[in-house]
């Protein structure tokens, strides 16, 4: 592979979200999540019942640790001998703590890795601008943190995915094989802000890939959304998975894989919304649904990125990307990701 001339990285960054860990870390994680933005309390208190369902815990700040567990030796299998930071937008790591003991140790450029496979204000954006407070709360010795490519369209992430779904279709005997839908799902995002980022079609884009990847017919899956917050005025991205079951159910079909695709690891979303009321609202239709996997800490996912953090340390110019876009950019254009005009409601993991 060829390569340029980029400037040297001493340490990487895994940027996350951040969940609770306990029934008194529910409150103020979510007073994090929602701050500035206009979401009812009694939303919030309705979302806090989703954590206390499982005893306060989210399962986000584990996955992370099991992540990093897998990818420091897989870097270090790809000759990249750095140290391994964690710093999160909303709860234990905080981000400016960490960006605080880099600099104590004397980091002065790292690449940020933000747990996101897709391009949005939310996922994307925001997150960047997260890295910038942190580095502004530290001071001027803070080191420089650039951001890593998004990947939905790596042929890797793909497989992983079309294998989760193959996995998923193992569970029905072979004669309903062929009559299996599949519903791809995301996190719903404002219609404010899907408008002013690629989002939407990054998603359609994987979702053929693993459909294509996985033997689905075109005919056979659907792109649908959950997790919707902020007010019931405002216009999110649809359909909601609860009303496509219904539809599902209209078309006669009986069998339904859910596919949280827009997910990397099995979030509190996708343990409450589809595990739980998903599969509630499937029972009641007489549904039989299977929900797949996510990529989580899949070893082919972890050497993606490891690949992904070892192409850009080193200036590598060929990129892998499958299907109808190239790989994505390294560095954001100036009006990439725009926020929405006004303060929405954000992803409670």
């Amino acid at each position: 592979m060829s390569s340029t001339i980029v400037p040297p990285y001493d340490a990487i960054l895994i940027v996350g979200f951040g969940g609770p860990e306990g029934r008194d870390d529910v409150i103020p994680f979510l007073e994090n999540v929602l701050r500035g933005k206009p979401v009812p309390r009694e939303r919030m208190l309705e979302v806090a019942e989703h954590y206390y369902h499982y005893d306060g815990i989210s399962p986000i700040n584990g996955q992370v640790r099991d992540l990093i567990a897998e990818l420091e030796p897989a870097l270090k299998a790809q000759g990249v001998n750095l140290p391994v930071y964690w710093g999160n937008r909303n709860w234990t790591p905080m981000l400016a703590d960490t960006v605080r003991q880099m600099t104590q140790d004397g980091i002065k450029h790292a690449l940020g890795v933000v747990q996101a496979a897709y391009s949005s204000y939310s996922s994307c954006r925001q997150y960047r601008e997260d890295i910038m407070k942190a580095r502004e709360a530290v001071g001027e010795d803070a080191p420089i943190v650039d951001k890593m490519r998004v990947f939905y369209n790596h042929p890797d992430f793909v497989e992983v995915n079309a294998e989760r779904v193959r996995d998923a279709l193992g569970q029905f005997p072979a004669e309903r094989r062929g009559g299996v839908r599949v519903a791809f799902t995301a996190h719903s995002i404002p219609d404010s802000m899907a408008v002013n980022c690629n989002y939407q079609k990054q998603l359609t884009e994987t979702c053929r890939l693993v459909a294509e990847a996985a033997g689905v017919g075109a005919d056979h899956w659907s792109l649908v959304y959950q997790s919707r917050s902020g007010r019931p005025t405002d216009p999110w991205l649809g359909p909601d998975i609860l009303e496509h079951l219904d539809e599902v159910k209209a078309l006669g079909a009986n069998d339904l894989i859910i596919q949280p695709v827009g997910f990397l690891s099995d979030h509190m979303e996708v343990m409450y919304d589809l595990d739980e009321e998903a599969m509630h609202r499937s029972k009641e239709l007489g549904l039989t649904m299977v929900r797949a996997g996510t990529a989580g800490t899949h070893p082919r996912f972890v050497a993606m990125m490891a690949e992904l953090i070892r192409e850009r340390i080193e200036g590598l110019t060929e990129r892998r990307a499958i299907g109808e876009f190239p790989a994505n950019h390294d560095v954001c254009p100036v009006n990439c990701c725009l926020p929405p005009p006004r303060p929405v409601g954000r992803p409670t993991h």
